[in-house]
């Protein structure tokens, strides 16, 4: 007779929660940490009404990876430019806590402290590859934390509308733009 014993998932329903729990508490005290210790820089970059010179360097490597193979090697600083004033311009018209979240994910995002274990970056954005941001998308897509998922889907939406707003990147998909009036 098989004597074969049936093994209990490593991590259960309750664990998962916790651990859930438990990286929502880290984010959020990570992001009011650095909103009020004044890691977070509270003005604008300069030409800029909302993003930060802490946020520059985020979006700016992940603008260039989300846009690669929509745009043209050298269109693509115009386009990084383009998409940042839009995506500048769309956060100064959102709801103020809308924008607040925002900020607070930023912030996250700019703390090396944050940076290394949420997204596997652990350099400066700057100084990431490709392949490192394209695995940290990839890594907060399919995260089991509904927060780093709700994190990815708010980066990619900042970014493709900031994007498909312009008018350059209409002909990549075929619209022809808005009809004239």
């Amino acid at each position: 007779m098989n004597d074969s014993v049936i093994q209990a998932p490593v991590l259960s329903r309750r664990g998962l929660l916790k651990v859930g729990l438990m990286g929502s508490a880290f984010l959020a005290t990570a992001g009011l940490t650095a909103s009020l210790s004044g890691c977070s820089a509270s003005s604008p970059a300069s030409g800029f009404a909302i993003v930060r010179d802490s946020d520059l360097p985020f979006l700016k490597a992940v603008i260039a990876v989300m846009l690669a193979g929509a745009v043209k090697p050298e269109n693509m600083p115009q386009a990084i430019t383009g998409t940042l004033q839009n995506l500048d311009y769309s956060l100064n018209h959102v709801s103020p806590e809308l924008l607040k979240l925002t900020v607070q994910l930023f912030d996250v995002l700019a703390m090396a402290v944050t940076r290394g274990p949420l997204t596997g970056v652990w350099g400066s954005w700057d100084n990431a590859s490709s392949e490192d941001i394209s695995h940290f998308l990839e890594r907060w897509q399919n995260s089991s934390l509904s927060l780093l998922r709700m994190g990815h889907a708010s980066v990619l939406q900042l970014v493709m509308m900031s994007w498909y707003g312009r008018p350059e990147s209409w002909a990549h998909c075929g619209y022809p733009g808005p009809p004239k009036v």
